[in-house]
């Protein structure tokens, strides 16, 4: 099946892992779902949003796809999809303000579908500009920035979020400024939790396991209660 011809989303949460078209306001979003391990599984589903599209961005991006396995290895249930014109998603890049409307329309869906379930939203680059800007309207219960690229994006025209938060770092990136982001760190009244990753690029090469690891520890105390107590 070519993306194309994917399904409309399901009426329910998948109960295994799914790909289907979701509208979005510019068109169809390309969305994939997957759910954790029964006896793992917690009340809460995590969106998780990729890097910039016009530089190559995808939710098939190797740290996102780890982020999510991360994340639904702790018992949460995933969402990825594309934004507007990346993959088989329609319309076209829109400098993160359609971005965030097509967040919204993936949140819209995982609330209509589970409305009990708390909603952790996660993005790594660019994704986590999106995620981090919105976070505020779409009521976001906890959130996981990876390398936020604070310095290329308007960080300080944000209404910030005080829901847990966990930022994740390289402090050898060579695309985001690590000292920015530790320094806007520190700006910050609600102070997030901050990871530091030694001897880490942007891309998290060679250290994929170890972000795998520091998000599980680090969200391991936010966690919603077990879904099936």
């Amino acid at each position: 099946m070519t993306p194309t011809e994917l399904p409309a989303a399901p009426a329910g949460f998948p109960d295994v892992a799914a790909s289907f078209m979701l509208d979005g306001r510019a068109g169809k979003l390309e969305t994939i779902s997957d759910v954790a391990e029964p006896a793992a599984a917690r009340r809460g589903v995590a969106v998780v949003c990729h890097p910039l599209t016009i530089e190559g961005g995808s939710m098939h991006n190797k740290v996102v796809t780890m982020v999510e396995r991360a994340l639904r290895e702790s018992g949460l249930d995933t969402v990825r999809f594309n934004f507007r014109g990346a993959g088989a998603s329609q319309g076209d890049y829109d400098k993160g303000r359609g971005e965030g409307d097509d967040l919204a329309a993936v949140v819209a869906w995982v609330r209509r579908v589970r409305p009990n379930d708390t909603l952790w939203l996660a993005g790594f680059s660019f994704g986590s500009y999106v995620t981090i800007a919105n976070a505020v309207r779409l009521r976001a219960d906890a959130l996981v920035s990876i390398a936020p690229p604070v310095g290329r994006w308007p960080f300080d025209a944000i209404a910030l979020p005080t829901c847990p938060w966990l930022i994740v770092q390289g402090e050898a990136d060579e695309i985001v400024e690590p000292q920015a982001v530790f320094d806007w760190v520190e700006t910050l009244e609600q102070r997030p939790e901050l990871v530091r990753m030694p001897e880490t690029s942007h891309f998290f090469h060679r250290r994929l396991m170890d972000l795998r690891g520091a998000v599980k520890h680090a969200v391991h105390a936010w966690l919603p209660p077990p879904r099936h107590a």
